[in-house]
């Protein structure tokens, strides 16, 4: 064994040793009454437990250890809910103690993080930038607004569609362009991205967002675990998403500066803002901060949209009766080429489909994760300071105490239900609840509707090669959104009148 080699192996031996020393320290400590969970192992705990779709592993434990189960991942001890009345005793009872985030590594960016609308502390500033936001992007006044864009959009994609019919499409990529560039267009005036791309952007945009979702939506990451190896990066996550952040954000640098120089100009009037960057450039946002807050809207408005909107598609393909009757309630309903918000409210089958769809399909499983800023009790257990807690939704929306059949795609199940989407409603939560509710609530599901009734006006679906829809393979890939495994492809005919 050569010099290099040897001290390779004795570096090793102690920095394991030392990792051993403290988390038994940490587990000697007193904490009284945690929530129950499985058996822990020496230095990683429960790691070995959780496998790459954490939701579904950790529903399995909730069904033996209980609503509110307590697991160690290194040094860091974690807590899971499973149930409304967990949810509750943390979204809602405990909110005020429970509503810090916990920062996965990918977005440990100093230059970025204290700018993020996602990732902040509920401070002054947090707060001044969700109500920005929310004013500008997601108020009713702002969606009112913004209506002929939104129209423009998806008449954008259903001219492609007619376009490509016949042809099989990855209507992923084609969803994602739609949600892209009607983002695009508000914060910055302009799309980015086409359809038909020659030179690649669309896919390299696309896939820089998509690698940020995966980055962090790493539950298994060493560094977060065990804080004495956070500095060294070494699954290069930071590293890894920096990189696509700066991707990313060269496509729009050039938009910033041009628009900068024109708000900063002599003759600027606030009455002159075309765009949400308008907004921010007014309020002297830095490069930084406007990056950060154009990048989370981006991640946050296209995948989980593209996400939902994905896993009903999958579901309507497989069930014709469903299809059935969503084509009778929107060709009974809509009479012209306009689609307004009163019409979309009377599309009570299309809404109990959504709820269904956000039950089996939560496009956010484990919502995004709190921490405990102090030390507090739910449900009679104690969850110590710096806890980090999950939310899993998608164990809630299948659980057998819940739901008749859960496995099941079953809308009629919402007919005549009370139970909505909207944070009060415990048993259906794919925005969350209390201070962290998605402020993009509204957008989203407008969104969701508009698509989903002008697909299905407009078009026939059918699978490829005339495969079985009974068939069609649901598996899904864990991140901070819950993807399909594999793309959904579909071939798009023309409905005749």
């Amino acid at each position: 064994m050569d010099f290099t080699t040897s001290l390779f192996v004795l570096s090793t031996i102690f920095l394991l040793l030392l990792i051993l020393k403290q988390t038994k320290l940490i587990s000697s400590k007193s904490i009284k009454n945690l929530p129950p969970g499985p058996p822990k192992l020496p230095i990683i705990g429960n790691l070995h437990q959780i496998g790459d779709k954490p939701h579904v592993s950790t529903a399995s434990m909730a069904r033996k250890y209980g609503p509110l189960i307590s697991l160690r991942f290194g040094q860091q001890l974690v807590v899971v809910a499973s149930t409304p009345e967990a949810a509750i005793g943390i979204l809602k009872t405990q909110d005020r103690l429970l509503s810090s985030r916990v920062v996965p590594t990918a977005f440990q960016q100093p230059e970025l993080l204290p700018h993020s609308l996602i990732w902040s502390e509920c401070n002054s500033t947090w707060k001044s930038l969700r109500t920005l936001c929310r004013t500008e992007m997601f108020s009713a006044k702002a969606l009112e607004a913004q209506s002929k864009l939104r129209e423009q959009k998806l008449g954008n994609l259903l001219t492609f569609l007619h376009k490509t019919q016949g042809r099989v499409i990855n209507i992923q990529d084609a969803v994602f362009t739609t949600l892209f560039n009607t983002l695009s267009s508000i914060i910055f005036g302009k799309d980015l991205i086409d359809y038909e791309d020659e030179h690649g952007a669309r896919d390299e945009l696309k896939e820089s967002l998509y690698s940020i979702i995966e980055y962090g939506g790493r539950i298994k990451d060493v560094g977060s675990f065990f804080p004495m190896l956070e500095g060294f990066d070494l699954h290069g996550i930071r590293k890894g998403t920096m990189k696509e952040f700066d991707k990313a954000f060269s496509y729009w640098d050039d938009i910033i500066e041009e628009r900068r120089a024109q708000v900063n100009s002599s003759t600027w009037s606030s009455d002159q803002a075309q765009s949400f960057l308008d907004r921010m450039l007014e309020k002297r946002f830095t490069n930084n901060q406007i990056n950060q807050v154009v990048t989370e809207l981006f991640v946050a408005g296209t995948n989980t949209t593209t996400s939902t909107v994905m896993w009903a598609m999958s579901e309507f393909v497989r069930h014709k009766e469903v299809m059935s009757k969503l084509e009778e309630e929107v060709k009974r309903e809509f009479n012209s080429d306009t689609i307004t918000s009163s019409q979309l409210s009377k599309l009570t089958y299309l809404q109990a489909c959504i709820k269904e769809n956000f039950r089996l399909h939560p496009s956010v499983p484990l919502l995004l994760p709190h921490k405990a800023a102090e030390t507090c009790e739910v449900m009679n257990y104690t969850i110590p300071k710096n806890t980090k807690i999950f939310v899993n939704v998608w164990a809630m929306g299948r659980d057998p105490n819940l739901w008749d059949d859960p496995l099941s795609f079953n809308p009629e199940r919402f007919i005549d239900s009370k139970l909505d989407y909207k944070g009060q409603d415990f048993e259906l939560l794919p925005f969350g609840s209390g201070r962290r509710i998605c402020p993009g609530l509204p957008s989203g599901i407008k969104t969701i509707e508009s698509l989903l009734v002008s697909l299905i006006r407009e078009f026939e679906w059918a699978l490829p090669n005339g495969d079985d829809p009974s068939k069609l393979d649901m598996n899904d890939k864990f991140g901070i959104a819950l993807r399909r495994e594999k793309p959904l492809k579909l071939i798009f005919k023309e409905k005749i009148v």
